[in-house]
């Protein structure tokens, strides 16, 4: 009954600690990311969950396999709460590309596909190429890696986390669910276009 009472407490602070150190990787992500009204809720459940299970342990301080418990589940709470992040994908990623191939389409092809491009032409080491700038949703961040291996598997490709955004034309499109819906997308820019016609129209007249 003891041994049933012990291995019973081991896994309730086990799984204690992995929610609540989940949770905190969570709340400093959301945090560091502006989302502090979301942060702050999730902030509540996290301390409520912190107590319970410092509480368990130093009620029980005499008992090693609970402090091992609390240490375990510590480090895989950490593990999880990266893994939570990475699949909510929060924020956006710039990407730097250097295509030795200035010739490629690069800039339109990517365009088509939605996402938004800063292109220009530099200089190498060993000629002519073409430096683009990207902009898209972390959830999109691998197909955008796949997308320029196909266009240009040599491609130079560097990556990192703006800090803040503000004005330009692409992020408005990307919050009215342009990227990624090609349907979306052609119909709007139809719609563009016919509205710059109009307009020219009236002009001429």
């Amino acid at each position: 009954m003891l041994l049933s009472n012990a291995i019973v407490m081991v896994v309730i602070i086990l799984v204690i600690n992995i929610v609540y150190v989940s949770l905190s990787t969570v709340r400093m992500i959301l945090t560091l990311k502006g989302r502090r009204y979301i942060a702050a809720f999730v902030s509540m459940f996290e301390i409520v969950i912190y107590v319970l299970g410092l509480g368990l342990v130093l009620d029980n301080l005499n008992e090693i396999q609970n402090l091992i418990a609390y240490a375990i589940g510590f480090g895989i709470g950490v593990i999880c709460g990266s893994m939570i992040e990475e699949k909510l994908a929060l924020g956006y990623i710039t990407v730097n590309v250097i295509s030795s191939n200035p010739d490629i389409a690069f800039t339109k092809q990517l365009r088509d596909k939605g996402y938004g491009v800063t292109s220009w032409f530099a200089y190498g080491m060993e000629g002519d190429r073409l430096s683009m700038q990207i902009l898209t949703p972390r959830k999109y961040e691998l197909k955008l890696y796949e997308t320029i291996k196909q266009i240009d598997p040599k491609a130079f490709i560097i990556a990192y986390e703006p800090k803040q955004i503000h004005g330009g034309f692409w992020v408005k499109q990307v919050r009215k669910g342009r990227l990624m819906n090609p349907k979306k997308r052609t119909e709007e820019e139809r719609k563009h276009q016919q509205v710059k016609a109009d307009d020219q129209g009236e002009l001429h007249q």
